[in-house]
């Protein structure tokens, strides 16, 4: 009985509760204008002091997206644009009361705490991706790609300019964009979408020209319309970056087989990156001995009694540029499944309606990690990836998928065909269907297929979503991130929000997600209901409250759970943002030693992030994790050194990062990282290594721009590890982290060549 939950009951309460009454009508604006050609860039110094530009057109009706949607700006603001042969170019005018302005001299990227400016430009004018482009009052620049119904993508980087200088009436700046850096249609006249933005963050507000409401579903729809552009080109874009690497590295080797040791490398590398626009709107990436090295160090996450695979971020630079060709609906192409490749080459653009993504590559890895006396040894593995997707309707768009990874005789090929509808300003329906073929090199053959569905409706009070996902027990893709098969899970998510009229509450409401699943026999392994609230207040303050009630089939046996929790993020001071979460309730040991039954539990995670920036320069970051499991009396009884009726700790889970950025200059910067990772474990009750390290790094950056930079950096790893003495030899633990398993000093030289 506590298995089973009436989701047509709750299908029908949701879809009344999504009934509301038509939008009112939407603000009357110009949105279509007709650009100038200008013969000299624009320099801030000329908009200084209530400076103008008689050549360039002048924007002044910006309007609030949130908290006031529709409301004008909350504070003066204008902004100039224009374009010569080359460049588009924008200058934002910006006002505000002396010291509300926040501005960092930060890293690329590192803007979102910060007031901002930005230009958005759909080159296509499809209505379905658009440009990014964001500054900060002090010229740092972040960018990136928005992909109607994918959202934002910032891993994009891309060469252009940008200048900020604060103002005793707030702030100026000036951007100028090179068509080189664009990819846009063949043709003599041009007509793109254009949406220029402010953020204030001292007042949670976002405002755009032209309007771009939330009360209608998507946002690339809402852009302007900009004529007059002709005459333009993209050229060429013909691009080299060679680049060399250095590294010297002492660790810790534990073999398969044979004795552990310590051993020292000497690493030495050079590689190339090149890159050709085809017709404009086509790019040609070929790489040779990739720079496929991580400069930026994954964040924590907590990897402890973990029921499936923890995903990390892809921060390689060749897998993150233009990566967007490649998503679909199920992540089937989740780069970092390439492990050690020697060549790589994409082919990514737009051709007319269409889409295009094309990638081949090799992986030295699997040969790698197979034993020298196995005839596959040393051999690589083959991928294919190919993306197609035509666009139709009002942002509507279908696509095909096709992947293709091949070693040692085995392979695992998988296609899919998927479908993005816009039903209605409101409403979005989004389908994919997949089916996969597998082959180890054993021989043994495996298939299967795969299926889901989203229903979506967005406005600014309502948001829902229903989601159906069927993913057979043969199911597979190597190269994709889809860690459950042998599922058929229903979902459903509402979220009602109230806006009153208050500078410190601007919204609050309630919102609940009920999800249910079993497998192809029919058997229920999952359901869960979760109602939450939340409430947004002014100066980037959040907080929110939730309930889980649950149940988890897992080894066969059926757990009842439940999960209480809260959390928030405030930027309420200038100088310090601060995020916090807490939950307790009980938990399933999925990790339990041989001979023990996973069991239920009972615990706790606590995560806190403090960031201070005492000056434009510094950043200093600390994060704690802290994740606990407790035994239960009533739950438990008979566990060898657990008393019947009393309860133990099963583990702790410690872990915390420092980091602190000194910018010098909008190019030189440095980085210094500690870490720790401490697992305290009771080996009777799971199955955990005591584990305990500390990690230091350090990393010195002179980034010119994208493509051009110099990297300096050292590691150093200790661990509670040691090599024991015995015949032979064999790792044991050690009471405290001591002991130097990894250490590295590294250097890298990259340049950009542009022709």
């Amino acid at each position: 009985m506590m298995s089973r939950l009436p989701f047509g009951a709750l299908l029908f309460a949701a879809l009344a509760l999504c009934a509301s009454p038509p939008p009112p009508a939407p603000l009357v604006q110009i949105k279509d204008i007709q650009i100038p050609k200008i013969d000299q860039p624009p320099k801030i110094e000329e908009f200084l002091n209530g400076g103008s530009r008689d050549d360039m057109k002048r924007i002044d009706d910006f309007r609030q997206r949130n908290p006031g949607d529709g409301a004008p700006v909350s504070r003066k603001t204008s902004a100039w644009i224009g374009y010569s042969d080359k460049s588009f170019y924008a200058v934002f005018v910006c006002h505000a009361p002396a010291g509300q302005v926040r501005a960092r001299l930060s890293k690329r990227e590192d803007i979102f705490s910060d007031d901002f400016v930005a230009v958005g430009l759909d080159t296509y004018h499809d209505r379905q991706r658009a440009y990014e482009f964001l500054v900060n009052p002090l010229g740092i620049q972040a960018d990136g790609v928005e992909t109607e119904g994918r959202g934002d993508d910032f891993s994009v980087d891309m060469l252009w300019s940008a200048e900020g200088r604060l103002t005793p009436e707030g702030y100026v700046v000036a951007i100028g964009i090179p068509f080189h850096s664009l990819r846009f249609s063949h043709g003599r006249f041009q007509t793109w979408g254009l949406a220029l933005a402010r953020n204030i963050p001292t007042n949670n507000e976002l405002s755009f020209w032209p309007y771009v409401s939330q009360k209608v579903e998507g946002f690339n729809q809402q852009f302007g319309t900009v004529n007059g552009l002709e005459s333009i080109s993209p050229g060429r874009n013909i691009q080299f970056i060679p680049y060399g690497a250095f590294g010297q590295s002492h660790f810790l080797d534990t073999p398969d087989s044979g004795a552990p040791s310590f051993r020292s490398k000497t690493d030495i590398r050079g590689g190339m990156d090149a890159k050709a626009v085809i017709h404009d709107s086509l790019t040609l990436d070929v790489t040779v001995n990739p720079d496929f090295s991580q400069v930026e160090s994954d964040d924590p996450q907590v990897t402890v009694n973990q029921r499936y695979e923890v995903q990390f971020p892809e921060k390689r630079p060749f897998f993150l540029e233009n990566n967007g060709y490649f998503v679909t609906p199920e992540n089937l192409f989740f780069s970092r499944r390439i492990v050690d490749p020697e060549f790589g080459t994409r082919l990514t653009g737009k051709l007319g309606r269409w889409n295009l993504g094309l990638l081949g590559s090799d992986d030295r890895a699997p040969g790698q990690m197979a034993d020298e006396m196995d005839p596959d040894y040393g051999t690589r593995a083959s991928i294919g990836v190919l993306r197609a997707q035509r666009e139709f309707g009002k942002q509507s768009n279908a696509g095909v998928f096709f992947a293709d990874r091949e070693f040692a005789g085995g392979f695992n090929r998988v296609g899919a065909v998927d479908a993005r509808l816009k039903l209605d300003e409101h409403w979005t329906l989004t389908g994919q269907a997949m089916t996969s073929q597998s082959r180890d090199p054993d021989g043994a053959s495996s298939g299967g297929d795969a299926w889901n569905l989203d229903l979506h409706r967005q406005d600014r009070n309502y948001s829902y979503d229903l989601t159906y996902i069927d993913r057979s027990e043969g199911f597979r893709t190597d190269l994709g991130f889809v860690p459950r098969t042998n599922i058929r899970q229903l979902s459903q998510f509402i979220a009602r929000r109230f806006h009153p009229k208050s500078k410190i509450l601007l919204s609050w409401g309630p919102q609940l997600n009920v999800m249910g699943d079993m497998d192809h026999r029919g058997v229920q392994q999952d359901w869960a209901v979760n109602p939450s609230f939340n409430l947004e207040m002014a100066r980037g303050t959040y907080f929110g409250v939730y309930r889980s009630e649950r149940y988890e089939r897992f080894s066969g046996i059926d757990f009842r759970r439940s999960d209480t929790g809260f959390g928030g993020h405030t930027e309420f001071f200038k100088r310090a943002t601060f995020d916090f979460g807490y939950s307790k309730g009980t938990r399933i040991n999925y990790s339990a030693p041989d001979g023990l039954d996973p069991f239920l539990c009972n615990g706790s995670e606590l995560q806190a992030q403090f960031t201070f920036r005492p000056t434009s320069r510094i950043e200093l970051d600390t994060f704690y994790y802290l994740t606990r499991l407790r035994t239960r009396a009533d739950s438990f009884v008979g566990a060898p050194g657990v008393p019947g009726g009393r309860t133990a700790g099963v583990f702790v889970n410690h872990l915390a990062r420092t980091r602190l950025n000194y910018q010098f200059t909008r190019a030189l910067s440095l980085r210094l990282i500690l870490d720790y990772d401490g697992v305290l474990e009771n080996p009777a009750l799971i199955g955990l290594d005591r584990q305990k390290r500390v990690a230091g790094d350090a990393l010195l950056t002179y980034l010119i721009h994208p493509g051009t930079a110099v990297y300096l950096g050292y590691t150093d790893q200790l661990e509670n590890q040691a090599i024991m003495p015995g015949n032979p030899p064999f790792l044991g633990r050690t009471a405290f982290p001591s002991v130097t398993t990894g250490r590295q000093l590294f250097m890298k030289v990259s340049y950009l060549i542009r022709l």
